[in-house]
């Protein structure tokens, strides 16, 4: 996840391989009236797909096909919006699925071309390439493209939505670009992106970034049922077998579960990856990066450890590189919240305040390892500079194999939260230390936390305030307090640190009433 991976463009995806595909006769005959050519029908379920890349772990790597990379490389940002998918080809437009699947061109930031699958009855059918899959100009680099080639990139899981008196396909779930997917959230809004593997991100080993080289799916026959897909991982020290269950809702679940096997060692090992943007917030007080109040895709790293603490960690864009290890036995959960919901804070048109918060909910034993947050300086938002994932405990040597399960929620809220017993914390802000009135001393700062949480609030007794629990890894804290914010159901608690040098500092909050905790635990690493 380097710094200059633009989120526009992220690193390109997929494949060469002589792999499946399939649709009963019936189902086959009217997509391929619509446009679609099939190939063969071969065999095909997910065990068959983890012994495919159980072999080709054992193979000598190859890079993916690239289609006339000269004429794929000219079709760039505005290029590529003037290529458009017919939606009479889409996969179950007239099938037995609610939600179609269309598929991506090939560009600039996506030049590698990825094979597809319709499965039915256990059998696969590959989804063979035709030119007229796209409408595109006469003068479009697309034309270059030469026979045998295929220009899909990727593909969207579409849906109906009802706009005033006319109805719009728009996507739910995108898969495009290396390993990357996204989806919409409960908000209606896509933001962060998934990954399906992280590889030696921040590690001395460059990073890697392997691709879903194949995809298979499986429609969702009845209301309530997902949309399955299946996808192959390729990379130079890796290869998976992946199975997705998508599941919409009021936002998008997604199950997964995955089987990895190295080629050669991996330094460290990120499973379940998130990869987020934040530029800046209302920490410190003052900037002058850019007109809007604040500009991120998400603004809190959120954890439900082995032990059952809630713990939330406010992000950064620092200086340098930054990695934040926290250690943990069968987590419960963790994931990148936009926890600021406030128009007003963000002022733009592109809907920063819905964005999705993303969380992964393992599923099984995951064993000891560490959920490891790495901050990366940005100086723009076409950037993603946060990351996190799993680092499991066992080394990730050549031979080895990983298997993991969980969802993936994309949502408003972090779900599963204890509202009625914990308030979260909502908003940090960084000032200057020291009281009104007084010489404010000069390597003082006050650290201001929001604290939201109706009904654990209110039922603070009158004349009681909560008492604030604050430590720091080094520096002196002071002037400690707790208030409420009037005419809001929220409280703000407040202490100054005052510290000398320039490394960063730990700290860490929560609130209590007579000894009993009435808050997450709030983590931040402060930046002197």
């Amino acid at each position: 996840m380097s710094v200059d991976h633009s989120r526009r463009s992220f690193l390109a995806a997929m494949s060469s391989l002589p792999l499946l595909g399939l649709f009963g006769a019936e189902a086959r005959a009217a997509a391929e009236a619509a446009g679609l050519k099939f190939g063969e029908a071969k065999p095909f379920d997910f065990g068959m797909l983890i012994k495919m890349a159980e072999d080709m772990a054992g193979q000598p790597y190859k890079e993916p096909a690239r289609p006339n990379p000269e004429a794929v490389r000219k079709i760039d940002y505005d290029e590529q919006g003037k290529v458009k998918f017919k939606h009479e080809n889409a996969l179950w437009k007239d099938g037995p699925s609610a939600f179609p699947i269309t598929f991506r061109p090939v560009g600039l930031y996506f030049q590698k071309s990825v094979r597809m699958h319709a499965i039915e009855n256990g059998q696969a059918r590959e989804i063979l390439y035709r030119p007229d899959y796209f409408s595109f100009g006469p003068k479009s680099p697309m034309n270059q493209i030469r026979e045998g080639e295929s220009a899909i990139a990727g593909f969207w899981v579409q849906e109906s939505r009802r706009i005033g008196d006319w109805t719009k396909q728009e996507p739910w779930a995108t898969f495009q670009g290396g390993a990357y997917f996204r989806a919409v959230g409960e908000l209606g809004q896509v933001g962060m992106s998934a990954r399906g593997i992280a590889l030696n991100v921040g590690a001395s080993e460059p990073e890697e970034f392997p691709d879903f080289r194949a995809f298979w799916f499986e429609p969702a026959r009845n209301e309530g049922d997902p949309v399955i897909v299946h996808a192959l991982l390729d990379g130079p020290s890796v290869t998976g077998a992946y199975r997705f269950e998508l599941h919409r809702g009021k936002g998008v679940v997604m199950k997964i579960e995955n089987q990895i096997f190295l080629r050669r060692d991996v330094e460290r090992l990120g499973i379940a990856p998130l990869t987020s943007m934040f530029w800046y917030g209302e920490y410190p007080a003052a900037h002058s990066h850019d007109w809007r109040p604040e500009v991120h895709d998400s603004d809190s790293l959120v954890m439900w450890n082995g032990t059952g603490e809630r713990l939330v960690r406010p992000i950064n864009n620092p200086g340098r590189i930054m990695f934040s290890s926290f250690m943990d036995e069968n987590p419960r959960g963790f994931g990148l919240a936009q926890r600021d919901r406030n128009y007003d804070h963000y002022l733009d048109g592109v809907s920063y305040d819905r964005r999705p918060t993303t969380w992964v909910e393992p599923i099984g034993d995951w064993g000891r390892g560490r959920i490891q947050l790495v901050e990366i300086p940005t100086d723009d938002e076409i950037y993603d500079n946060i990351g996190v994932f799993w680092v499991p405990e066992r080394p990730a040597k050549a031979g080895a194999s990983f298997s993991f399960s969980y969802r993936l929620h994309w949502v408003a809220d972090t779900p599963y939260f204890p509202a009625k017993d914990l308030a979260r914390a909502v908003a940090l802000r960084v000032g200057r230390g020291g009281e009104p009135g007084k010489d404010r001393p000069a390597n003082a700062r006050k650290i201001v936390i929001e604290w939201d949480g109706e009904e654990v609030l209110k039922a603070i007794p009158w004349g009681v305030r909560p008492t604030v629990v604050a430590s720091a890894s080094r520096g002196v804290l002071g002037l400690q307090r707790a208030e409420p914010i009037w005419y809001t159901p929220r409280w703000r608690s407040e202490f100054d640190i005052t510290v000398d040098g320039p490394e960063p500092v730990e700290l860490r909050c929560h609130l209590e009433v007579n000894g009993k905790p009435i808050t997450e635990t709030w983590l931040y690493q402060y930046h002197p």
